[in-house]
């Protein structure tokens, strides 16, 4: 394979198809034709002698050698681009750059509306594309430039990312009206003596509520734990399970509030980059757009 002869173009669009699963998205997503994204995937396969990406059901599913590629793709088109964008300008009212950004649901429910209404005043075409990303693969999706930015919990630490402090989170426990203990300032007791509701994106493992409760000696009923905010909204509406949330958040939900019976730590918001993205324009731009809307509205 010789580099003189290969169109660099074509690894962004074996990216995009890598990441979308689909030629029709990549041609909207890339502003090209379908014929003209399905003749660069041509290409790619006659380079690499392989067909890279198959069709299923679900989508374009990327073959052992497309997937054993990728990396090095995405983290050669990182690098590109930094070196390409090292002196260059970005300009919010002309921009069309899409915004990747890693954040759970509790964050795009509270910050993307108002994040959207921010954007568009001084940057009419610029884009957010956001998704939810676990936090072992945070640093390699920054490093590789799948993502732009991570908002996660003050738990990520990796030596390669920049970070800043947004915000701090202070809980309460949240109920549907009518609750036998709504109205009530509630005691250890109380809340021990319930069942409880626990959001959380990881499949198993303490809450933060479980680990303050268990310096105390005590424990409480998880009877139900769910993946989503909103999901866990509409059930702490319509059962009788106590849900320890978020004030911000309770506080847009038609659910009754009462205050925490023990000290916990709030929760904390931190935002993440790669550190090769330090003095991007792009990236700095977007950090403190995020920076606002949360000193704003949380």
């Amino acid at each position: 394979m010789r580099l003189e002869k290969i169109d660099l173009n074509l690894f962004v669009v074996f990216d995009a198809i890598y990441r979308e699963r689909s030629v029709t998205k990549v041609a909207v997503l890339l502003n090209l034709t379908q014929p003209a994204v399905s003749n660069a995937l041509s290409r790619l396969r006659q380079t690499f002698d392989d067909p890279l990406f198959v069709r299923t059901p679900e989508g374009m599913a990327p073959t052992p050698v497309a997937d054993s590629v990728v990396g090095d793709v995405r983290e050669a088109l990182a690098l590109l681009g930094r070196s390409v964008g090292v002196n260059a300008r970005f300009e919010p009212a002309t921009s069309e750059k899409v915004f990747r950004l890693g954040m759970q649901d509790l964050a795009e429910s509270l910050l993307l509306p108002r994040l959207h209404a921010a954007v568009k005043k001084v940057a009419p075409k610029v884009s957010i594309t956001s998704y939810y990303v676990a936090r072992e693969a945070a640093t390699e999706e920054l490093k590789a430039g799948v993502i732009d930015l991570l908002l996660d919990a003050a738990l990520v630490n990796a030596k390669e990312l920049g970070q800043a402090a947004l915000a701090e989170l202070p809980y309460v426990v949240a109920m549907r009206a009518g609750h036998p203990l709504a109205g009530k300032a509630l005691t250890v007791e109380d809340y021990l003596a319930a069942e409880h509701l626990h959001v959380s994106s990881r499949r198993k493992g303490r809450g933060q509520m479980d680990v303050a409760l268990h310096k105390l000696g005590y424990r409480r009923r998880v009877t139900m734990r769910v993946q989503s905010y909103m999901v866990g909204a509409r059930i702490a509406e319509q059962t009788d399970l106590l849900w320890t949330v978020p004030r911000v958040l309770a506080e847009t939900l038609p659910l009754q509030i009462a205050e925490l019976p023990f000290s916990v730590e709030p929760l904390a918001w931190n935002l993440y980059w790669h550190k090769n993205a330090d003095s991007d324009p792009a990236n700095t731009w977007m950090r403190e757009m995020l920076r606002r809307v949360v000193a704003e509205n949380v």
